[in-house]
């Protein structure tokens, strides 16, 4: 027992030793900090915010370059200072910030060797920016703009192969909450409004390897919408369904949903036989 009591008071004795250890060093690191803050000196400040962010300590970097930043405006060492505290914002995930600082950085510095590289991640904010499909995508509209103007400024930057692949990511996204609206119609029974969605991502995304998908949901739509039509409606509503299966044909003969699609053709058609027979025996009977 007595040699257990000894082992448990070690244990306790060491993790009593690194606790205060690691607490002198925090108490250490926070008193030079408050050292450097005190000092009026601010090339030594520009010197420690520097050090600080080469360590990758944005946090202590953000406080002085905040503080540095007027004071060497127009100097030789604003140029660096402006470029580094936009990255350290970009580092602390404040990208809003980071976008402003970039687009700053761009109308002093313009003729920068660093212009192109500041360029791109200024976009590059917007796009980190870009939320989930199902939010608005305001950022996401504004990255694929500002990466299509830097592949269209920059044709043999290093970085467009990666601007191209951010603008195909954004494209998606946006195709993504298309579908998801239409799609949300299409739950809620709101089935014309699902058609002209589905039809409209269409357009928009011809290139789409969906494409097929979105036209099988709008026939879909465009049936269920004719079938809880009046009476008077379903004529030119199933022969809408009918038009739009062509099409598919047409557009997607290869198709591996081409029979499901075809299957509403048969359906409205055979829906119309009723009513054109009908409309024929009364012709027959004037």
């Amino acid at each position: 027992m007595k040699t257990i009591s000894f082992v448990h008071h070690l244990a306790s004795g060491m993790r009593l030793f690194f606790l205060l250890v690691l607490s002198g060093l925090m108490l250490t690191s926070c008193s030079k900090f408050g050292k450097v803050l005190k000092s009026n000196d601010y090339e030594y400040k520009l010197k420690m915010a520097n050090t600080y962010y080469d360590k990758k300590d944005y946090r202590k970097t953000q406080v002085l370059f905040e503080e540095l930043f007027p004071v060497f405006k127009g100097t030789a060492q604003h140029e660096d200072l402006y470029y580094r505290y936009a990255y350290t914002h970009y580092n602390l995930r404040d990208f809003a910030t980071a976008e402003n600082l970039y687009r700053g950085y761009l109308e002093i510095f313009a003729n920068s060797p660093r212009a192109e590289e500041v360029e791109f991640m200024q976009s590059y904010c917007y796009y980190r920016q870009s939320p989930k499909p199902e939010l608005e995508q305001s950022n996401t509209i504004k990255a694929i703009g500002m990466f299509q103007i830097f592949a269209n400024t920059h044709p043999e930057s290093p970085r467009k192969k990666e601007a191209e692949e951010i603008i195909l990511k954004c494209q998606a996204k946006l195709e993504a909450k298309e579908f998801l609206s239409a799609q949300l119609y299409f739950n809620v029974g709101q089935y014309r409004a699902a058609a002209l969605s589905y039809t409209t991502l269409i357009n928009n995304y011809p290139d789409s390897p969906k494409g097929d998908e979105y036209k099988l949901m709008a026939i879909k739509a465009y049936y269920r919408y004719a079938t809880m039509s009046i009476a008077d409606k379903q004529e030119e509503r199933f022969t809408k369904v009918i038009t739009e299966v062509e099409d598919f044909q047409d557009r997607f003969p290869e198709s591996k949903l081409l029979k499901e699609a075809e299957r509403y053709l048969t359906l409205s058609k055979n829906y119309l036989k009723p009513q054109n027979n009908e409309q024929t025996t009364q012709a027959d009977g004037k």
